[in-house]
Parts: C-alpha cells; structure tokens; sequence
C-alpha cells in the first residue's frame, strides 16, 4: 500500500519537471506533512503546525516522509520530530528549513500564487533542470547531474532567448509546451 501510494502521487508531484507549492495554512500532519514534504516549495501561514505522528499508531511515515524530511531539515532534527511525534509550529519550520516562508493566514494563498506566477515567468527548460539538479544533490552522482544539466541548458533554445532578451532590455518570451 504504502510503495503504491507514494510512486503514485508522492513521487508524481516530487519527480515532476514542474514546481509544486504546498501552501500549509492549519494542520499539515502524517500524510498532509509528506505530501507537502513532496512539493518543491512549502509556505505556511503563521497559524500551521506540522508533524509525523505516526509512530504513535505504532507505524512510521510511509510516504517517503522519513526520507524526505531527513534531506529537507537534516538527519538530527528530523529523528527527533519522527521519534518524538512532536507537532512544530511556522516559526520553527521557517528556521529549520522545512518551510521557506511563513505568512499571515490571509496572505497565504496570495503569496502561494505569486511565487508559482514569478516560477512559471522563468525558462520551463531550466526549471525542470534546476529541479533534477537540486533533487540529486547529496547523493554522488550530484555535480554530475548538474553538469550534465548546466550543458543542456546551454544547447536549447531558453538560454538563446533569455540571452537575448537580457541584451536587449526586454523580459524573454520562453516557449511553453
């Protein structure tokens, strides 16, 4: 069940070329947490709390949360979180880095908005890039992927554009699809 559910879904969205924000606003335990932990970005409003639970049912995150968690807010602190159950407020997941911002509950979905418009204005080549590079960091195989990256960006047709509109004063038309 849990292999099926997180191939599916949890690894769609994180495996995708194309950014996902999660916009945490209440309550994001268990499954809600590593479904956010899935998406490319978290913001949460000052009211949200976040945990992994699920070792007081006797279980462990079964969604890629321990793996995800780990590699997002480091080893120590996310052994902590997972073994104590412990639920943490905005303000202590902007400072471990498993939120990048935190914002009043009426501006969450605004803020949530404008990052994906200012995301979606960039080269769709490099994002999806960006995302692979990013994604392989710390494993060894890392610096070769953004190397390999970093020259296909090079090759195709954003970096000539994105060039040229920086020359020329203008915003690049990157090509959608």
């Amino acid at each position: 069940m849990a292999e099926r559910g997180q191939r599916t879904l949890f690894d769609a969205i994180a495996l995708s070329n194309t950014p996902f924000i999660a916009a945490i606003g209440g309550f994001a335990l268990g499954g809600g947490l590593e479904l956010a932990l899935s998406c490319h970005v978290r913001i949460a409003s000052d009211r949200a709390r976040m945990g992994l639970p699920e070792v007081t049912l006797g279980l462990i995150p079964g969604y890629g949360g321990t793996q995800r968690l780990a590699r997002i807010i480091g080893t120590g602190r996310a052994m902590e979180m997972i073994l104590s159950a412990r639920m943490v407020k905005a303000d202590e997941a902007l400072i471990s880095g498993l939120v990048s911002r935190v914002v009043e509950p009426e501006a969450l979905l605004d803020t949530a908005l404008k990052a994906a418009s200012g995301m979606s204005a960039n080269s769709p080549n490099a994002i999806a890039a960006a995302i692979r590079c990013v994604q392989a960091s710390g494993s060894a195989e890392g610096f070769e992927v953004e190397i390999d990256q970093f020259g296909r960006c090079f090759e195709h047709p954003d970096f000539h554009e994105g060039v040229d509109a920086f020359l020329n004063k203008r915003k690049p038309e990157f090509k959608r699809g």
